[in-house]
């Protein structure tokens, strides 16, 4: 039997989803071990995106496979008693052998959230990229406009980046803001190494006022990702939503309020 989960998990007090060698504490090895008790065997869990250390997931999906029969509020309530409180499974269902959390996957989405205001958080210090100086959302709106469509967005993945190809395809790209808080909401059919937290950056250094708005098709094109400025810090950044094919019959919940 195969099982997918929905999560949503604090990724502050982890070195990212993937299980690490040695005494690392990552968000995989967690759930792994939570689900292997109800399980009562060990399980390999696989997700719809691996997220860095400190990047968050409030739409996070995975799946694993049993010979463990179970029922779907077992995986959940069950799962949840053995996990730390930083993750939590918002719902199971058992799926067909087709599907698989990552490669069924048809678009990903994450926000970036960037809090504005002259002295630092603390409530929301691990949760949110911090920004001291105020930030033109008009201009990144615009310069994110240049961005959508499907692109070679080298100048915009990490150097150490083990993708294939480069190119991928950005069918929303928004920039608002409520009260102090700034939201970039980006979905794409898939995503580079660090290709959000990559844009932010430039975003948020056209919204500064430091380079025109039309930099970010400059850097696009320049296909070079020493160009590109600097990686926007991970506290920001939630992968927030993952669309499978209606066959699939993949639970849609609406994201927790407010900020995220």
């Amino acid at each position: 039997m195969k099982i997918a989960l929905g999560i949503e998990y604090d990724g502050s007090g982890f070195c990212g989803w993937q299980v690490q060698e040695g005494d690392v504490r990552t968000v995989q090895a967690s759930l792994e071990q939570a689900i292997g008790k109800v399980a009562d065997h060990p399980v390999q869990v696989y997700c719809a995106g691996r997220t860095d250390a400190g990047v968050h997931g409030s739409g996070q999906v995975v799946h694993f496979d049993t010979p463990a029969v179970r029922p779907e509020r077992a995986w959940v309530y069950g799962v949840n008693a053995n996990l730390p409180k930083d993750i939590c499974v918002l719902w199971a269902k058992p799926v067909s052998d087709e599907f698989h959390a990552r490669f069924s996957a048809r678009r990903r989405a994450y926000r970036y959230v960037i809090y504005c205001r002259e002295v630092r958080p603390t409530f929301l210090a691990f949760r949110v990229t911090w920004s001291y100086r105020p930030l033109d959302v008009k201009r990144m709106a615009e310069a994110a406009r240049h961005l959508l469509g499907e692109h070679d967005f080298s100048s915009y993945r990490a150097v150490a980046c083990q993708a294939k190809s480069p190119v991928r395809e950005i069918y929303r790209l928004d920039v608002t803001q409520q009260g102090d808080f700034i939201f970039i909401d980006a979905e794409a059919n898939g995503f580079l190494h660090h290709m959000v937290r990559n844009i932010a950056g430039v975003l948020m250094a056209i919204g500064r006022g430091e380079h025109p708005a039309e930099w970010s098709r400059d850097v696009l094109e320049a296909r070079d990702r020493t160009l590109g400025g600097v990686t926007a810090p991970p506290h920001g950044l939630y992968l927030s939503r993952v669309d499978y094919p209606p066959e699939f019959a993949i639970p849609q919940l609406s994201p927790p309020a407010p900020v995220w």
